[in-house]
């Protein structure tokens, strides 16, 4: 889809990139896009399909790039002044002047540049602006003294729960639903205190068991006199250190 092949209508003709082409082709369809009223859309428009910008219901964006020139014979390649002049004609007024005139070179100016010159905007529909309902504050009634104060000025559970009961009673009525008898739980902080202490002490670790009593080092039996020791206890492997003492060992042998 492009300038010389729009879409059904109602749909906008959207020119992503033309590079123009015969003036009277542009002409055309230049004329039939107005008296339809389209809407059309330039991202890239050059040479003749510059005429776009002639028409009541055009609009850029922002990244647009309309190139300007002079038109000329297609056959000799020269100028034609007679239709540069219908073309510069029937640019906006602010264009004209910042262009001044056409030449045979593009002139090129971007879709911000025709916006600030009175262009619309592709992109500057109307803006939603979405609005969020204040949510009503909610009623809490809590109460928290530390340990220690006089049991005169701490209100009792039962006033305690009485005063949640109504206060989230009077939020419920208020958003106009029926409310059921509302049931208010309250425990002991100790009792709750106990409950994780017992808890942390059922999660605990058994303590490890004893370890063995280390074994003395060789060298205590390095310094024995062999001459005391019996022949029994002597009677060992080569290089062998011994395990029992000598007392053991004659024991063992006289029986």
């Amino acid at each position: 889809m492009g300038y010389l092949s729009p879409p059904p209508m109602p749909a906008p003709v959207v020119v992503y990139k033309d590079v123009g082409g015969l003036v009277s082709d542009y002409e055309a369809l230049t004329e039939r896009y107005r008296r339809e009223n389209r809407e059309v859309r330039l991202h890239e428009c050059r040479s003749a399909c510059t005429l776009a910008l002639s028409l009541p219901n055009v609009c850029v964006y922002p990244d647009a790039k309309v190139k300007f020139h002079q038109a000329y014979n297609a056959i000799n390649r020269e100028v034609d002044l007679g239709v540069s002049s219908q073309l510069f004609a029937s640019y906006p007024t602010a264009v004209q002047a910042r262009l001044g005139h056409l030449t045979r070179e593009y002139r090129v100016l971007t879709g911000t540049e025709l916006i600030a010159l009175g262009m619309r905007n592709c992109e500057g529909g109307p803006t939603m602006i979405a609005s969020r309902k204040q949510r009503a504050p909610s009623t809490g009634v809590a109460s928290a003294r530390p340990d220690g104060q006089s049991g005169a000025s701490l209100a009792s559970f039962g006033d305690i729960a009485q005063k949640v009961q109504s206060a989230v009673a009077t939020a419920l009525a208020s958003t106009g639903g029926q409310t059921d008898p509302i049931h208010v739980a309250i425990a002991d902080r100790q009792q709750l205190t106990g409950l994780a202490r017992g808890g942390e002490e059922a999660n605990a670790l058994p303590e490890p068991a004893p370890l063995p009593p280390r074994r003395p080092p060789s060298e205590a039996f390095a310094g024995q006199d062999t001459a005391s020791l019996s022949s029994a206890y002597l009677r060992l492997i080569s290089g062998a250190q011994p395990i029992l003492g000598p007392q053991l060992v004659r024991t063992v042998a006289s029986n």
